[in-house]
């Protein structure tokens, strides 16, 4: 399959590890330029130094996706450094605070949309105008199952994700004549490191290790992932970076799963 992507520049948040490192990782495989950010500055440097690749040809930035300011300040680095982006994957994200609904605070609402919804807003608006300046453009969104098959311990999480693929849904009706198009990419427990953070507390709380945790975890948790594993974030990249491709030039306001099946519904 021909992608057709070499010679593109593109922003990837939440970089540093998982599945925005492994959407970099790819893109870069595939010729495009690429500029990763993350909010931690060593992280994302050092995820720089993980790629076999040439420097000059990946940026790197700190920002937080919840800051204007940071965001203003990302973007004059990309556009003196690199020029107008083609191509935005928002990737960062937080889990958040989980438990009952009657457990979770305001201040842990607010966070948790403020990161997973107001983020890729904000990004979005910012870099608006390079998305639309070429005549061709891609935004991709990472979602999650829990937007369509919400967890009753996980419900900022859940309303935020849901929020972003309403988002995105809208957006995708807006500029597609213009060339830029906009899809959603929902994963499922895939190994990164916040289910590994998740699989450590389970683990704790049940007082067995961390394999186990995960296997009871799918057992009892996520019983229609077919598969019985978690996924690797380079078979999430693989989505995206098709959906970044003009392999995926009719595909608009799309969300595709990721989930070993997890969502238990057509």
């Amino acid at each position: 399959m021909k992608l057709n992507i070499s010679g593109r520049t593109a922003l990837v948040t939440g970089a540093a590890s998982g599945i925005g490192f492994e959407a970099a990782h790819q893109l870069i495989g595939e010729g495009v330029t690429v500029v990763m950010t993350d909010h931690n500055a060593d992280d994302v440097t050092a995820a720089r130094e993980r790629l076999d690749s040439e420097h000059d040809k990946t940026g790197v930035v700190a920002a937080d996706v919840t800051s204007l300011a940071d965001l203003s300040r990302m973007h004059r680095y990309v556009s003196e450094n690199f020029g107008p982006i083609d191509i935005l994957v928002n990737s960062a994200g937080i889990t958040g605070a989980t438990g009952s609904f009657h457990e979770i605070d305001d201040a842990d609402w607010v966070h948790a949309v403020e990161v997973n919804l107001h983020g890729p807003v904000r990004l979005t608006r910012e870099f608006l105008p390079d998305l639309r300046s070429g005549g061709w453009g891609r935004i991709v969104y990472l979602a999650s199952e829990d937007a369509t098959q919400p967890y009753e311990d996980e419900l900022p999480y859940c309303a935020a994700k849901a929020g972003v693929l309403a988002f995105a849904k809208g957006l995708s009706r807006t500029y597609a004549r213009e060339g830029l198009l906009v899809n959603c990419v929902s994963p499922a427990f895939i190994e990164t490191p916040m289910t590994d953070a998740m699989m450590r507390g389970r683990a704790e709380d049940l007082g067995v290790g961390f394999d186990e945790a995960i296997e009871s975890f799918l057992a009892e948790e996520r019983p229609f992932m077919s598969l019985g594993r978690r996924g690797q974030p380079a078979e999430v990249a693989s989505v995206i970076v098709f959906l970044c491709s003009d392999a995926a030039g009719f595909v608009n306001g799309s969300n595709y799963r990721v989930d070993s099946g997890s969502v238990g519904s057509i």
